[in-house]
């Protein structure tokens, strides 16, 4: 839309593409290394320009290690790890989401304000979500459960 880290991906996937990139398996690994790349400069915008993310990102490095002092089991570090992730996954859609309706109309309006309420009870959930596991393996860890 405005000449972001998107601008000529599509030229390059179809030029590849044109030029017949080896075989088949050789063209999968390009498609996936085109969507790598995509996927870390949408995390790196997201990260320089929206709070939410960048207070989240900061407590994903806290929960990695943490969830190894916390918990003793795999799935129980996976599930720490997790809910935090799925926050960020979250946050990511509904940054994109209001990005995308603010670039649909500046202005303020009932029904994208009522998309954007969405986004926002869907981050407000998954908060939730963290804010339920966290403390109860907290709890276990320390014996009061």
């Amino acid at each position: 839309l405005d000449g972001g880290p998107h601008q000529g991906r599509a030229r390059s996937e179809s030029q590849a593409a044109a030029a017949g990139v080896g075989a088949v398996g050789e063209r999968t690994v390009l498609r996936l290394l085109y969507a790598t790349r995509n996927s870390w400069n949408g995390l790196v915008a997201a990260a320089r320009t929206e709070k939410a993310v960048q207070q989240e990102l900061w407590l994903l490095l806290v929960a990695i290690p943490l969830a190894f002092v916390v918990a003793s089991e795999t799935w129980r570090r996976v599930a720490l790890i997790g809910v935090i992730l799925l926050l960020i996954v979250i946050e990511l859609l509904n940054t994109a989401v209001e990005k995308l309706s603010d670039h649909v109309t500046p202005d303020i309006h009932p029904s994208i304000g009522f998309v954007k309420d969405l986004g926002s009870a869907a981050v407000f959930f998954a908060l939730l979500i963290a804010g339920m596991v966290w403390p109860v393996a907290l709890a276990e860890r320390l014996g009061f459960l």
